[in-house]
């Protein structure tokens, strides 16, 4: 017996055809998995590199599992473009290593923040409501510290790659 489900053909009221698979229908069974941070111990072999949720899945807060994966790719492709440029192997492990230097730490900072305030939000705690009330009030009426949250969410903060800064690489 094949390891694979053997698709049946049917046919729908308006003639139009389906393939389903028999064995999909009994086993079909709904998944969840928790939301969290998880971080690679490694962003890097030889000739590989990984982006965004290949190398780091974060809580869905505002997008930021997103702006990181876009960060990441704008970070790769500088580093491999001054790889080329200077006649370097662009798939080594010297050159993709400064791509994981580059990434690591800002990743770990966005996914303890994003980690953090999905703790701090969904927890019940009458004190940490008051908290979190008081905080964002605190943001809210301060211009300059709600300008700096706006630009560390949007990935402006920092050693921001080229091409996220609308440079030509």
């Amino acid at each position: 017996m094949s390891r694979y489900p053997t698709p049946v053909s049917t046919a729908s009221s308006s003639g139009a055809s389906a393939c389903i698979s028999a064995r999909s229908k009994r086993s079909a069974r709904a998944a969840s998995y928790p939301l969290g941070l998880w971080v690679a111990r490694a962003f890097i072999a030889h000739r590989l590199a990984l982006v965004g949720d290949a190398a780091h899945v974060i809580h869905p807060i505002a997008g930021q599992g997103l702006n990181m994966g876009l960060k990441d790719v704008a970070a790769l492709a500088e580093v491999i473009v001054d790889a080329v440029r200077l006649g370097l192997d662009p798939g080594s492990l010297a050159v993709l290593d400064r791509y994981q230097r580059w990434r690591r730490f800002d990743t770990m900072a966005m996914g303890v923040a994003t980690d953090g305030l999905n703790r701090l939000f969904s927890n019940q705690s009458d004190v940490l409501r008051l908290a979190r009330d008081v905080g964002i009030g605190v943001v809210d009426r301060l211009p300059a510290l709600k300008r700096f949250f706006i630009r560390e969410a949007a990935g402006l903060v920092g050693d921001v790659p080229k091409l996220l800064r609308g440079e030509a690489l």
